[in-house]
């Protein structure tokens, strides 16, 4: 049987092989897709580049009054593809006058690719908030509305005041969405021809206005009883791998009080206290579930006073057991949550903010709360609800900007129908990739992670002509040797600067990125 299965394999990396060897050939002699691509919009922004000087020319009042002219001529029929050029050199001449920075080719190409309705991918500090005012700019000539989507309120506003110069410079409206803001003002927002906002904002606003009883302008209605979004045309999403896909299925949930018992929490939470884990439950922290086995069951049933959780009026008691475990067992104070001013104030497991007025839904706010001995709310019931996902299909037309979308390119295809294109670079990079490690478990990672943090702080790096590092405390250095004492056996050594490369010194600042406070704060118990 082994033998076989030895068999198996060698023929499966044999054709695996062949496969590879025809992509190789294929790909030298046609070009990688994403190339190909590249080089189209290549020799669309020629095009661009030699309207420049004519509206490097004109007056900042004729600049601006190019904006009227683009609209009367989609009045007449014509279509943005018929304005795109003209109207991406008009943006990257505002952008050179009224905020010092003028779209570099590539950074045409990375508009070009958006007001297509694709994803561009461009390396860190490529300048994707400069990239999207160009087909913001293109698709807000036509009235309807452009939504650039950021994934907090703080960068939403940031980037809005800074490129506010160059839309105003033009004459175009522009506004922001943010968490606190009244009705009024978020409608005055959305009227704006450009609007800045978090994903969360724009899809609470979408189930509001679905539960208002008027259409925005219908002036039988006061203003608060309007909706305040409009249409959903046009849709830019900056790091919209973590909006589209990692958060794609979080539901945006709108709630109202159920008006229940409140006791029953209280009830549930003091018998869950007296089961014992593995005995009388199974908590799976992977799938995020705690299950009673059961002689679980039974122990139970025999603590609330009951024949039998499974008879008429004692179903509720399982759910609420669940949840009272999930509470004790699975959310921990100042990770997924924290106690403030005699309330539970949830933690955002992806940026770390607290979001206060939120809840968990289906009894699970209530059953934390009662773990905490806080006062317990009524428990809510859903009244609107849409996840992210469906959301932004909602929209016309959805574009998006990220620094690693490449390795989701198949995701995105087949749930929204988007393309994926690397932009190169303004210039070559120079930043070293290196490649994946794996480890077998998590905290492996972590620790590999703090050794390698302690050494860049604590010692210096010689980067040798071959490739190699050696680790340790320069000593002393002249014009031909550099002297280290190296950190594992503590002796001197002398090396040549003709073999070294680069020298890096000790005390360099190190950025660890992490997916949530909880992680973070395991690394940072390592590095104590």
């Amino acid at each position: 049987m082994d033998t076989i299965t030895r068999i198996w394999e060698l023929i499966k990396a044999f054709f695996l092989s062949l496969v590879n060897v025809f992509d190789q050939v294929v790909t030298s002699t046609f070009g990688s897709s994403n190339k190909r691509q590249v080089d189209h919009y290549s020799e669309e922004i020629e095009g661009i580049n030699t309207l420049e000087p004519k509206y490097q020319a004109m007056s900042d009042d004729e600049l601006r009054a190019q904006t009227e002219l683009f609209r009367e001529r989609l009045k007449t029929g014509q279509t943005l593809e018929d304005i795109r050029n003209e109207a991406f050199a008009v943006a990257r001449e505002a952008g050179r006058r009224y905020v010092a920075m003028r779209h570099y080719d590539v950074q045409l190409i990375g508009g070009l690719v958006l007001h297509d309705g694709k994803i561009a991918e461009m390396v860190t500090g490529e300048g994707k908030t400069l990239v999207a005012t160009l087909p913001a700019y293109l698709n807000a000539l036509d009235g309807k509305g452009v939504h650039v989507v950021t994934v907090n309120d703080y960068l939403a506003r940031r980037d809005m005041e800074w490129m506010a110069p160059l839309f105003l410079g033009l004459g175009l409206t522009i506004g922001n969405i943010q968490s606190d803001m009244p009705v009024r003002e978020r409608q005055a927002s959305y009227a704006c021809d450009i609007t800045y906002g978090t994903n969360n904002e724009f899809g609470f606003d979408y189930l509001r206005d679905n539960m208002r009883p008027a259409a925005r302008d219908d002036e039988r209605f006061p203003l608060h009883q309007q909706q305040s979004q409009g249409m959903l045309n046009y849709a830019i999403v900056d790091e919209v791998d973590n909006i589209l896909i990692d958060e794609a299925r979080t539901p945006l949930i709108i709630s109202g009080p159920a008006h229940d018992n409140l006791q029953k929490y209280a009830d549930a939470d003091k018998l869950a206290r007296q089961l014992k884990k593995d005995d009388h439950f199974v908590v799976n922290e992977k799938d995020h579930s705690v299950n009673l086995t059961d002689d679980g069951i039974r122990h139970a049933e025999k603590l609330a006073g009951v024949e039998s959780f499974y008879t008429a009026g004692n179903m509720e008691w399982p759910h609420l057991i669940d949840n009272s475990l999930k509470a004790h067992f699975l959310y921990k104070t100042d990770v997924n949550y924290v106690v403030r001013d005699d309330k539970i104030i949830i933690v955002d497991q992806f940026t770390g903010r607290l979001m206060d007025g939120r809840q968990w839904s289906d009894g699970l706010h209530q059953a934390v709360e009662a773990k905490e001995g806080v006062k317990i709310k009524e428990e809510t019931q859903t009244l609107a609800t849409i996840t992210l996902q469906n959301y932004f299909k909602l929209y016309k037309k959805i574009s998006g900007m990220t620094g690693t979308a490449l390795t989701e390119a198949r995701e995105f295809w087949d749930i929204y129908k988007m393309n994926v294109v690397a932009i190169p670079t303004n210039r070559p990079m120079r930043r070293a990739e290196f490649r994946d490690v794996i480890y077998l478990e998590e905290r492996y990672k972590f620790k590999a992670v703090a050794d390698e943090v302690e050494q860049m702080n604590k010692w210096d790096t010689l980067i040798m002509n071959n490739g190699d590092e050696i680790i340790g405390k320069v000593e002393s250095e002249s014009d031909g040797t550099v002297v280290l004492l190296a950190a594992d056996t503590r002796k001197r050594e002398s090396f040549q600067r003709s073999d070294i490369k680069q020298i890096n010194v000790a005390g360099r600042p190190v950025l660890v990125g992490t997916v949530s406070i909880e992680k973070s704060e395991l690394i940072s118990e390592y590095l104590v």
